[in-house]
């Protein structure tokens, strides 16, 4: 073991110095610095691949064969859903594949599929209740929209949706918005 030791005479108050206790020191906040770094590192990785997962991101379009729309339906036929900003945001898609109006925004916190959404969207020139419901089925993924004056779109005609459909990814959302 090594010991540095400095003198008594010119300084009374310096202690004997023991290479080992510091060396262990600086172990120790070595240690705890590269945990604190590892640590932040593995955590922002982890919240990107949370958003990026999201049952909702992608392009959807209504699962039925041939359906049809009114005017203020057709923006629904096929959606873009996405993140916009800190949020993540539904964009309507025409048949060219153009980007359209933003229908529905939602906090980002929403975006793992644990809850149904709920809020507004647009619906011409007003906004309509609107709720959105995802499904995953090992790799089938879908969801369900209802759009209405209600929240409670059951069997009961004052509660039926202005418009409802059932969704079937496309692949990734090319449309986004700010």
């Amino acid at each position: 073991m090594i010991r540095l030791v400095c003198s008594s005479v010119r300084t009374a108050s310096l202690k004997e110095f023991s290479m080992p206790t510091f060396s262990h020191s600086i172990t120790r906040l070595s240690i705890l610095g590269l945990a604190a770094l590892a640590g932040t590192a593995l955590i922002a990785p982890a919240r990107a691949t949370a958003a990026a997962v999201s049952p909702y991101y992608g392009r959807w379009t209504v699962a039925e064969d041939r359906p049809i729309f009114t005017a203020r339906g057709r923006l629904y036929k096929t959606i873009d859903v996405a993140s916009c900003g800190r949020d993540f945001c539904g964009v309507s898609v025409d048949d060219r594949g153009k980007c359209g109006a933003v229908l529905f925004r939602f906090l980002a916190r929403h975006a793992d599929g644990t809850d149904m959404l709920r809020g507004r969207a647009k619906w011409g020139d007003t906004q309509k209740n609107v709720e959105i419901y995802a499904s995953i089925d090992g790799t089938d993924r879908s969801f369900e929209l209802s759009l209405g004056d209600g929240h409670d779109f059951g069997e009961r005609s004052g509660s039926m949706p202005k418009f409802h459909g059932s969704y079937r990814r496309l692949g990734a959302a090319r449309c986004t918005a700010r």
